[in-house]
């Protein structure tokens, strides 16, 4: 089994969260919301989130307008809609519930592990 592959599939399932996350934030343009995922290295690339940004307008999640650029073609600014804010507190909660219950795994193994190194001393009377 390939770690990176796992790795790959971990980000990507959190990828639509993390989107409406920075989107949430007030209108944003599709190359900083690239910019933020790639410097939280939550790697993704075009072919990935142009799809993505249609599949939330089309659930109606986000919404976009047109906005003239002075350096160029005229840019989409995604924000979200109501829909999607309701969207995005219901996956909060799924995301503070995730975290605990990972965290409870994760801290679980590490306390096991300890336990186990430990030599614990039985008195003798």
């Amino acid at each position: 089994m390939n770690v990176e592959n796992t790795q790959v599939q971990m980000r990507k399932g959190i990828l639509e969260f993390c989107i409406l996350h920075i989107i949430s934030r007030g209108e944003v343009y599709a190359s900083d919301m690239l910019e933020e995922l790639t410097s939280a290295k939550i790697m993704v690339v075009e072919g990935t989130l142009y799809p993505l940004l249609t599949r939330l307008r089309k659930a109606g999640l986000v919404d976009y307008k047109w906005v003239e650029s002075s350096s160029g073609p005229p840019r989409k600014y995604y924000t979200l809609t109501p829909d999607g804010q309701d969207f995005l507190s219901t996956l909060n909660t799924t995301w503070e519930e995730l975290v605990s219950s990972i965290t409870s795994i994760t801290k679980h193994v590490a306390n096991a592990k300890t336990a186990k190194t430990k030599k614990v001393k039985i008195p003798t009377e």
